[in-house]
């Protein structure tokens, strides 16, 4: 874990590669994707704070890549070790560095679900929307159904509405995989709840899996229960007859009552990270409460 000392600090010591060294060298070729694996790989994917030091202090490279571009830094992210990601960043690792899947160490940190990592990463000026839609940090972290690490980065300035074609919002991904506390907490941030995936909007995903805690969640912030996707259904279109959810879909039917739509109007106003804004208002508990959803 980490710092803890791995296999590699025995008392033989580890040579550094040098140029001469093609067995460790990245080869676009090789199909052998851990055929220049390095004792850096290894000890950052497994945590080995004091071996990292040791091969650090021995020449390895802290930008050592695979075949597939993958650095320590990488490794040490997805397997969640802050402390070896630290030691790599001070030693000039690649904080935006990518893979041939188009990986950075943030995407993979959000993978991880590891809130420091995220930080520490965004502390260093990781890339919040990097060049490839194919691996967004924010939606991974929200598919994934960590909350955390999707606050950590909207806190740096995320856009929390990003929507990519075959993935859709963040909001869409986390109702579409039913985690409730990540979708509070992205709506809490400001997130537009009926942008989704195309024409379908996370309620409609919501009514897909008929989970009534979120669709009633996404209803409290102003869910249109009248959006029609491509096939021009509604999301209780989507909810199995006999299922209590209808029920609710029912109660909600006609427009809202004039405190709700206030409270909407009013959250609307305070924009991203409407949460911690209304917290710091000098209001009645009771209001604040209500306009917080408590």
């Amino acid at each position: 874990m980490d710092g803890k000392q791995g296999g590699m600090g025995g008392s033989k010591p580890v040579e550094p590669r040098d140029a001469s060294d093609t067995r460790l060298l990245s080869n676009p070729l090789m199909g052998d994707f851990v055929s220049d694996w390095s004792p850096m790989h290894e000890a950052a994917m497994n945590g080995h704070l004091l071996t990292l030091r040791k091969l650090i202090s021995q020449g390895w490279l802290v930008n050592t890549m695979t075949a597939d571009h993958v650095s320590p830094l990488h490794e040490a992210c997805l397997g969640g070790h802050p402390s070896c990601a630290d030691i790599l960043l001070q030693h000039g690792a690649q904080v935006n560095g990518m893979t041939t899947d188009w990986h950075t160490p943030l995407f993979n940190a959000c993978v991880s679900g590891n809130w420091d990592c995220v930080n520490l990463l965004l502390q260093h000026g990781a890339n919040l929307h990097p060049e490839s839609n194919l691996a967004s940090p924010i939606h991974e972290a929200a598919k994934r159904g960590h909350t955390e690490c999707v606050d950590a980065l909207i806190a740096h300035g995320c856009n929390i509405d990003h929507n990519i074609s075959h993935l859709g919002t963040p909001l869409y991904l986390a109702c579409e995989n039913q985690h409730v506390a990540c979708v509070k907490k992205i709506l809490e941030s400001g997130a537009d709840v009926n942008q989704g995936k195309g024409h379908d909007s996370p309620l409609h995903a919501v009514a897909e899996t008929v989970n009534e805690e979120l669709a009633c969640l996404l209803m409290d912030f102003g869910a249109d229960t009248q959006a029609k996707n491509a096939e021009g259904k509604r999301p209780v279109d989507l909810v199995p007859p006999e299922s209590p959810l209808c029920q609710v879909f029912l109660e909600r039917e006609g427009p809202s009552s004039l405190m709700q739509l206030c409270r909407l109007r009013i959250r609307k106003c305070f924009g991203i990270r409407q949460h911690h804004k209304i917290s710091k208002l000098v209001l009645p508990e009771n209001l604040k409460r209500f306009l917080l959803h408590l």
